[in-house]
């Protein structure tokens, strides 16, 4: 890649996360941070953490991450933020390199890149996932890889394409499923026999399952939470976001741009029984309740891969055929459609800076509680708070252990995610979520009883905290209060 190249890239990756945001910790993060900062110092968590290590130890991605923070001598919030702006630099080279292969002129690279680099906030049909999430998760690194895979593979490099999908599936195991069944769709539509490819590829799936025997109980119940596993509870929008990429898809496979290279109509015309395939699998999972555990599956997130390509190519043809050399128009798309993407992640967390840069003064009053128990509480210190926490406003779904760094008792939203992909943990998640209901209303005596039942020796309450309790730190919204033997 040439250094103009590799300039311009930088500038727009910088660019997406001045446009899309950064936020330390937030929604799918709260799992995936702790697993990075244990990795970086396992003195930490010394309590609940089987609630993000279940995740952690299927994967080399927390060891990858935290371990740059000691091998760079900086602290690990900064390793972090650093290798959310390389996932997004890193996405943006793989689409290049896709774009680059299937449109011969620079335009219709440029038009590539700037449109995945536009749309990183685009939702991915009914799966709860976006193109690239404005916070750090595995997916971070997993979907350029993916893409690299790809690119590689349609341009002949097929050694380096298996290695860019053996990383994928020790960053990600789940998503590097995805990328090999569509190599492996690729090399049937090489071959003409597409359809002989699917099956047994998608079988490969089956060794990153866990226990699947029936659900039940809890378990059961936590599944069918996530009301995205199963495709009868989809809107009537999400709807349309599976059939229209499709339905485009199709009539570019039918019809290819005169302006592409054969490699485009190849790539295009493998993602109709690609998306078909996984489609027909989620009907199917969310068909009957003996299947319904294996909608864990999730093969709707196939979708996530067939977005990004999509993408690139649109903004491919945006560029070769409607952009050029027109400077004007280039703005007359992109301008808007940052403006928009901007408005849009901002809307998203209102009550916290845009970009939360590590080592900034937090602004949230949550994340400003969090930080003080980071630096004034011991390391062994176990926390409780109000197990619904990341589902109110003000909190902008910063999760507690990603920022505070301290153990804490089971929440009702988050820790619901683990449970739902290993049920195992259902038991313990609810009786630590039941031993918190009630928060709002919680006492003196409620606490003590809780600090009895767990090793609980602090509690993150709502200002003004209960009488009794003994509280160090306060600010508008908060209290950080001792409870166990020190406040008896």
């Amino acid at each position: 890649m040439r250094l103009r190249t590799a300039a311009g890239l930088l500038a727009l990756a910088i660019a997406a996360v001045l446009i899309d945001g950064y936020h330390l910790g937030v929604d799918d993060a709260e799992i995936y941070v702790p697993g990075i900062k244990h990795a970086a110092d396992p003195g930490l968590y010394p309590f609940g953490s089987e609630f993000f290590l279940h995740h952690a130890n299927l994967s080399l991605f927390p060891n990858l991450v935290g371990g740059t923070a000691g091998w760079l001598h900086v602290p690990v919030d900064r390793a972090i933020f650093l290798w959310h702006g390389l996932g997004i630099l890193l996405l943006l080279a793989a689409g290049w390199r896709l774009a680059g292969a299937c449109f011969p002129s620079g335009a219709g690279r440029l038009g590539a890149v700037g449109l995945l680099a536009g749309t990183l906030s685009v939702p991915v049909a009914g799966t709860a996932l976006v193109i690239m999430d404005p916070y750090v998760t595995a997916r971070s690194l997993s979907a350029p890889a993916t893409l690299f895979a790809v690119a590689c593979f349609v341009g002949g490099q097929r050694i380096r394409a298996i290695a860019w999908l053996l990383f994928t599936a020790l960053i990600h195991p789940q998503m590097s499923v995805y990328g090999a069944v569509l190599l492996a769709c690729l090399e049937g539509a090489r071959r003409f026999r597409t359809a002989k490819k699917v099956e047994p590829v998608f079988a490969l799936g089956l060794p990153f399952l866990w226990e699947f025997a029936p659900a039940r109980g809890t378990a059961r119940e936590v599944l069918f939470s996530r009301t995205f596993f199963f495709l009868w509870n989809w809107a009537w929008y999400e709807w349309v976001g599976v059939i229209a990429p499709l339905a485009i898809l199709t009539w570019l496979a039918i019809r290819p741009p005169r302006r592409t290279a054969p490699v485009f109509q190849r790539i295009v015309a493998t993602l109709v029984p690609y998306g078909v395939a996984f489609t027909l699998a989620g009907i199917v999972l969310s068909s009957t309740p003996r299947l319904e555990n294996y909608a864990r599956l999730q093969p709707m997130r196939a979708f996530h891969l067939i977005y990004v390509i999509f993408l690139v190519m649109l903004g491919g043809l945006a560029g070769e055929y409607l952009l050029r050399d027109k400077p004007w128009r280039w703005a007359a798309l992109f301008v808007p459609l940052a403006g928009g993407m901007w408005w849009l992640q901002q809307s998203a967390y209102p009550f916290s800076p845009h970009v939360e840069l590590p080592g900034a003064a937090a602004k949230n009053q949550w994340v400003d509680a969090f930080l003080w128990i980071r630096g004034h509480t011991p390391r062994d210190a176990v926390f409780a708070l109000d197990p619904h926490y990341m589902a109110i406003p003000d909190d902008d779904q910063h999760g507690f252990r990603a920022i505070a760094e301290r153990s804490v008792l089971a929440d009702a939203v988050k820790d619901s995610g683990a449970v739902s992909l290993f049920p195992q943990l259902a038991d313990e998640w609810k009786a630590e979520v039941r031993a918190q209901t009630g928060w709002a209303r919680f006492q003196l005596a409620d606490f003590q009883r809780l600090a009895r039942q767990y090793p609980v020796t602090w509690v993150v309450t709502r200002r003004p905290p209960p009488a009794g309790l003994t509280c160090p730190y306060e600010n508008a919204e908060l209290g950080v209060c001792r409870i166990g033997s020190t406040a008896q």
